[in-house]
């Protein structure tokens, strides 16, 4: 898990994980993206490479590079601990449904008693 977020914590790398999500790009689509160098890209996607998140496929004199997603799942359900709501979020929703059910059969019992008594008066 250290890797991949290490992997993605560059935001030129990150882009190209963005890039790749769609399907397969060659080596030198990718780089033309880039303000950087080649070389650079090139330590980018090597660092992707390592870190299993891209693999490389070599298509005659073209090398393609395809993302592997499922190196980010262990990661994501690490961070998916952050945002999914607490033991004590499902309580308080549960009060809230409770105390909105208790004020409608409140409100419903005292209109029945206030038309009881214009029944009666």
């Amino acid at each position: 898990m250290d890797e991949v977020a290490a992997a993605i914590a560059d935001p030129v790398r990150r882009e190209i994980l963005l890039m790749l999500r769609n399907g397969r790009l060659p080596a030198g689509r990718i780089a033309g993206r880039f303000a950087v160098s080649r070389p650079a890209v090139s330590r980018h996607l090597r660092v992707l490479r390592e870190s299993g998140l891209v693999h490389d496929e070599l298509v005659g004199r073209q090398r393609f590079y395809v993302l592997d997603a499922e190196r980010l799942t262990e990661l994501a359900e690490w961070i998916a601990q952050f945002t999914r709501p607490s033991g004590w979020e499902h309580r308080l929703d549960a009060l809230e449904t409770e105390v909105y059910r208790t004020r409608r059969e409140r409100g419903t019992a005292a209109l029945k008693k206030d038309l009881g008594r214009k029944d009666t008066a």
